[in-house]
């Protein structure tokens, strides 16, 4: 049972306190709270007053639903900023190590939609770099890559270290300075939620970049699977000057 307080709270908010406090003790992430109902009945309270406390812990990021599978423990969120760095540099910008647990590198046509993205022929040889991208050994996002192959021969052999955009400027003197960005809000299908160790249908960050070189080239078309208990992006934004209060 929720125990009183002095200070009066709704029962909504006691009951959110005492899952957080229960949270912050030692559930593991991706641990499966119990139901609704199972809840209501260990805390004496009715099931309308869970789900109030349970929606204001999602907003928190604390916990995450997978529609028909349950209610589990939200991991610690890695913030991004919008600005151009790759994997492997946002990672140590928060003092984390970052690896892949696995890489696919093979050479195929471009295709329409990478063809378009890179300004190629949908004929033209690409070379495919998938990779599951980690952080301190922590899945965080599945990679797709497409270069074009005249610009990179032998990348296709495997890649030098863990950071793409390093290799790209050591070993082939390409230094990508922009990129054209979309993100938008997905779920994980189940093959790519194995993949990231968590369950199938959970929500994700999916992105789309066209990155840029020094000369003005498209010289990378990736698409990106980001963990949504595990990444968010943090935008800074000014009202326009013409609706400013003077």
């Amino acid at each position: 049972m929720v125990a009183s307080d002095s200070t009066q709270l709704k029962k909504h908010e006691l009951v959110r306190q005492h899952l957080k406090a229960k949270i912050n003790q030692g559930l593991a992430p991706h641990e499966k709270l119990p139901t609704e109902r199972d809840l209501a009945e260990q805390l004496n309270v009715n099931r309308l007053t869970i789900r109030h406390a349970l929606g204001e812990l999602e907003r928190e990021g604390v916990i995450y639903r997978v529609q028909g599978s349950g209610t589990f423990v939200s991991a610690s969120q890695i913030s991004k900023s919008f600005e151009f760095t790759s994997f492997s540099e946002d990672m140590r910008m928060r003092d984390m190590v970052p690896g892949s647990l696995s890489a696919e590198l093979s050479v195929e046509a471009a295709g329409m939609k990478v063809g378009y993205a890179l300004n190629l022929s949908p004929t033209t040889p690409v070379v495919h770099v998938r990779r599951v991208r980690t952080a301190d050994e922590v899945p965080i996002c599945v990679e797709d890559v497409c270069i074009p192959h005249a610009l990179v021969p032998g990348l296709e052999n495997g890649i030098n270290g863990n950071s793409l955009y390093e290799d790209l400027a050591e070993r082939f003197a390409i230094t990508v300075e922009r990129a054209d960005q979309t993100i938008q809000a997905t779920v994980l299908n189940e093959s790519d939620a194995a993949e990231l160790l968590v369950p199938p249908f959970s929500p994700a960050f999916h992105v789309q970049r066209t990155a840029f070189d020094s000369r003005g080239r498209a010289v990378e078309y990736a698409e990106s699977l980001y963990r949504g208990d595990r990444y968010s992006y943090t935008v800074s934004i000014t009202r326009p000057a013409h609706l400013r209060e003077t």
